[in-house]
């Protein structure tokens, strides 16, 4: 099975081993994987903040990017959201409707690639600590996503899985929304810190990036110690007992 990576713009500018770590998943379930160069910003910040022209330009390009790809997987919830999002975007377009179509179709988050069209719910991983999940707004609802990554982290040998309280609380990043509205931002996401407190895990373990950093930089500037790592950290830890230094 050949898939190209989407790597988004958070992991290729600064979670480069997100990107890593989601190849070395791919390939360890059999896929062959490529990565399109051509590809940019799937549009998202420009389309949230209403410059609808200047997003239909990066649309337009990731669909040149990945026109020729059988399966197209990146590691962020919301990043494939927004690919879902471009048939309704272009419908009428004679020239980008179908390609838009075709793009929405076979895109997926890692997890969801994982679980819904692998079948694959247990990686084999191994990996000691205690760890809770958060299930960031975009991911759930938006690409419908809610069970595959937590189905993954249950089933690697030595975690001890916390649910996390209420939560389906937004932690308030939200993409540009953090930017425009920072004091209702900083309220929200003290709250989830303080729900993460309350399950004493290790480990607070989510499968969308710009959410991880809003909660992980709000505990830090608490004096917390909950180590705040992408799920494929985890998904692709293998040594006997290993955590995340």
């Amino acid at each position: 099975m050949r898939v190209s990576l989407f790597i988004t713009c958070v992991s290729d500018i600064i979670f480069a081993d997100v990107g890593k770590n989601t190849v070395e998943i791919l390939e360890r379930v059999g896929c062959e994987v490529d990565f399109p160069a051509a590809q940019t910003c799937c549009g998202q910040p420009a389309y949230n903040s209403g410059y609808l022209q200047e997003a239909k330009k990066s649309m337009k390009q990731m669909m040149r990017a990945f026109k020729d790809s059988q399966y197209v997987v990146g590691p962020s919830g919301s990043c494939v959201g927004m690919l879902k999002e471009y048939p309704a975007i272009f419908k009428g377009d004679p020239e980008w409707e179908q390609t838009a179509i075709e793009l929405a179709h076979k895109s997926y988050e890692i997890t969801q690639f994982l679980v819904e069209v692998l079948g694959v719910t247990d990686l084999g991983s191994t990996f000691k600590g205690k760890v809770t999940y958060h299930p960031s707004c975009h991911m759930t609802r938006l690409l419908g996503v809610k069970d595959a990554p937590q189905t993954l982290l249950k089933n690697v040998k030595g975690v001890e899985f916390i649910e996390l309280p209420v939560k389906e609380d937004c932690c308030g990043f939200g993409g540009t929304f953090a930017v425009k509205n920072p004091e209702i931002s900083g309220e929200m996401v003290k709250e989830k810190s303080q729900h993460v407190s309350e399950t004493k895990a290790e480990y607070l373990v989510g499968g969308d990036m710009g959410c991880l950093m809003n909660i992980g930089g709000r505990m830090r500037r608490e004096g917390k110690d909950v180590k705040v790592v992408h799920i494929t950290e985890i998904l692709n830890t293998h040594e006997q007992g290993g955590g995340i230094a």
